[in-house]
């Protein structure tokens, strides 16, 4: 019964984010204005989720952070704009400005390029948070997917 409830607030406020975005009140989905000076490594994730996209795109899936010496299994979900197709989407990555666990969960601002034919793919991501918390993904996609536009994230540990 849990995981539904998880599911149906994690499309909730993916769903809420992705109006804002529409709307121009979106989270910086880059750290083209932050200065790199800014960026400190504090941790490591892996994410494996399922993208489908016929204008409006979401994805579901779960991960791994790294971080202080433990590993943290958390879930994955959001919704977007902009995108065509199916992929499995394989991430690996940083998490930077992270300084307390609890700052991890929430909602991101995400700024996405990628296409995927088959096995061949090629993605880069970033992500920011309202706590300050950056996440830089390289991602490998499977599948039948061209993608562009902006998504909200959202991220809650199991």
């Amino acid at each position: 019964m849990e995981d539904k409830s998880l599911s149906w607030e994690v499309l909730v406020i993916a769903w809420s984010l992705a109006i804002a975005a529409l709307t121009g009140m979106t989270l910086q989905p880059s750290p083209a204005l932050a200065q790199t000076d800014d960026l400190k490594q504090s941790g490591t994730l892996t994410i494996n989720q399922t993208q489908l996209a016929f204008i409006v795109s979401g994805n579901i899936g779960g991960g791994t952070l790294s971080y202080a010496g433990a590993t943290h299994a958390f879930s994955v979900g959001g919704l977007g704009i902009g995108g065509i197709g199916v992929s499995q989407i394989d991430a690996v990555g940083e998490v930077y400005n992270l300084k307390n666990l609890t700052d991890f969960e929430g909602a991101y601002g995400q700024a996405r390029t990628g296409i995927a034919i088959g096995t061949v793919s090629a993605g880069h991501l970033w992500l920011e948070n309202t706590a300050g918390v950056y996440i830089h993904l390289a991602a490998k996609r499977t599948g039948l997917a061209l993608s562009l536009g902006a998504d909200a994230v959202y991220i809650k540990f199991d």
